[in-house]
């Protein structure tokens, strides 16, 4: 990395050329890396585009922008100016009472993050270049740099790679963990060779659990790529809707960006929907990524036993078995994933503060909660469902895929 480097905010992702987005890690299935569909141009453009992520509902883009002298693009960080702490699902809001009660002011907020997706993915987006460390270096400084000129108060990078944190510890961010849960591939033939590794008792129960959710004679469609017309994204919104408005009160999401992730990236997304009596009733929707499954929300117009499990677990097993996707990412929360065969996965998130007292604070909190989602883990660990055996095997082969 040679030459003088400037960061610059862009704060309408419309004004990126896809083309120069494109050549950042993680952002195209064309460029090298494990190809993460959240932080790709489309998705990206269609939260701000769709009005989903915008200013007027807290979202307004701070994108931080690398190039060198030359206007050459080699990194960004998608960011946003915050004035709340809603769909963010690393939970803060304890932070911003305590500093609100001492006279400071919270928000705005930097957030580095994709706008409602609990999902891990690259934060530091980088060109393919053996400066990548260096240039995630000055990415993780620069975004410190913006934090003081604008005078808020913090910034937080959040569901980052374990690979991007050397880059923030060194910058001097604080360290906070989480927990979700993920399903690991250990190569299953099928959704019977996975329930062959657990114990008898969870394997029997799974199986009548899948059984009963498809009473009724409901059948399971997967819909992806030119299955995923105006009509389809009509009735998987009014799913969406009708669960959004009494999880949330205020679903995120509108009707408009639906269309456009179907004309940008309808392969890199399944509906998995269900049917009854000729019309579909309920259905989840994921985002396909090179090794990955990401399972993100559902919803439903009928209640039926079992539905939700079958339509947001079961069936994105399945999937990723028929597509020999290594994992699948099942969203935030969650402990009756575990009885599913998702095991505890630790998230990362990076935090800098800029007022010292804060971060003295924060920093004690975050240790303290550090050892308690790695006691909780280990606890959740050694009650999953997986023979003893098995599960030993697939918590060293997840243990490997986080290093790489």
């Amino acid at each position: 990395m040679t030459g003088p480097l400037s960061i610059r905010i862009e704060n309408k992702f419309a004004a990126i050329a896809p083309e120069r987005w494109s050549r950042l890690s993680g952002t195209s299935r064309s460029t090298p890396g494990a190809y993460n569909p959240f932080v790709s141009h489309a998705f990206l453009s269609a939260l701000e585009e769709s009005g989903s992520a915008s200013a007027k509902t807290g979202w307004l883009g701070n994108h931080l922008m690398l190039e060198n002298e030359d206007g050459e693009l080699l990194g960004a960080i998608p960011s946003y100016l915050k004035s709340h702490s809603q769909g963010e699902y690393v939970f803060d809001h304890g932070w911003a009472d305590a500093f609100e009660r001492a006279g400071g002011s919270y928000y705005p907020k930097i957030q580095c993050s994709i706008p409602f997706t609990p999902a891990t993915g690259p934060r530091l987006l980088t060109v393919d270049t053996g400066d990548r460390e260096a240039i995630q270096l000055v990415l993780a400084t620069g975004l410190q740099q913006v934090t003081r000129q604008l005078g808020v108060s913090s910034a937080h990078v959040t569901f980052l790679p374990e690979n991007e944190l050397p880059a923030f510890e060194e910058a001097g961010y604080l360290h906070r963990t989480d927990q979700q849960f993920h399903f690991i591939n250990d190569g299953y033939a099928d959704h019977n060779a996975f329930l062959d590794t657990l114990t008898s008792r969870k394997r029997k129960a799974l199986k009548k659990e899948r059984r009963t959710a498809l009473e009724n004679g409901i059948t399971i469609d997967w819909l992806t790529g030119s299955d995923l017309t105006e009509d389809v994204w009509d009735q998987f919104f009014a799913f969406y809707m009708d669960t959004g408005s009494r999880k949330w009160g205020r679903p995120y999401l509108t009707r408009s960006f639906y269309s456009l992730i179907g004309e940008r990236m309808a392969v890199d997304v399944l509906l998995v929907m269900a049917k009854r009596d000729g019309r579909y009733i309920a259905g989840a929707i994921n985002f396909i990524g090179s090794d990955t499954l990401f399972g993100r929300h559902w919803g439903c117009t009928e209640d039926h036993p079992f539905l939700h499990f079958e339509v947001c677990y079961h069936q994105a097993i399945d999937f990723a078995l028929a597509n020999k996707l290594k994992r699948v990412e099942a969203g935030a929360q969650g402990e009756h994933k575990l009885a599913r065969g998702y095991l505890p996965v630790t998230t990362h998130s990076a935090h800098y503060i800029a007022h010292a007292g804060l971060r003295r604070a924060v920093a004690d909190y975050l240790e303290r909660e550090r050892r308690d989602v790695e006691d909780v883990g280990d606890y959740l660990e050694a009650h999953s469902p997986f023979r003893k055996g098995e599960r030993q095997q697939d918590k060293a082969i997840d243990e490997g895929e986080e290093c790489q």
